[in-house]
């Protein structure tokens, strides 16, 4: 991966973040990432009324489900750690960051459709393949949930072979 790390703090919309993210669709809600140093990020996501996963949580009072806050946590760190971290940026290509356990989760409120969550994420390598991700989640500044997972650079090959994927 090419090295270059803009002046902190710097902002990445979703379209940036997109470009370095495999995900799409319904499981991708990231809107706005502000890396405020190599490891700290301040980050929006939103889920709108039509995403297919909100569709079905709730028909009639729907809610956010607290598994897309742990994957919007996690893209948002990954999106951050390879915009923003030299050592990750220094990683082959052949790696890619994956979630490996959620290690604290605390849901405090309910989040629903069309309201932002405010992601203040921080990282810290913890060995030459992982990474501890802490986060809080906010909705218009009130906690709704405090997380704390743990993301690992596999490669890409071994993973393929894992799940029957072509490389």
């Amino acid at each position: 991966m090419t090295q270059f790390i803009p002046e902190f703090p710097f902002t990445l919309d979703r379209r940036a973040i997109e470009q370095l993210l495999p995900h799409r669709g319904p499981i991708f809600a990231c809107k706005q990432l502000i890396a405020r140093g190599p490891r700290a990020y301040t980050a929006i996501a939103n889920w709108p009324l039509d995403n297919a996963v909100v569709q079905g949580h709730f028909p009639g009072f729907p809610l956010v489900p607290g598994v897309m806050l742990i994957e919007s946590v996690t893209q948002l760190a990954g999106a951050g750690l390879l915009s923003a971290d030299s050592y990750v940026q220094s990683l082959p290509n052949e790696r890619i960051g994956v979630l490996a356990s959620v290690r604290r989760c605390a849901f405090k409120r309910p989040v629903q459709p069309e309201q932002d969550v405010t992601f203040e994420i921080t990282c810290r390598q913890i060995g030459a393949d992982a990474v501890q991700v802490n986060a809080q989640a906010l909705v218009d500044g009130i906690e709704v949930a405090q997380l704390e997972t743990l993301m690992v650079y596999a490669d890409k090959t071994q993973f393929s072979a894992v799940m029957g994927w072509a490389a």
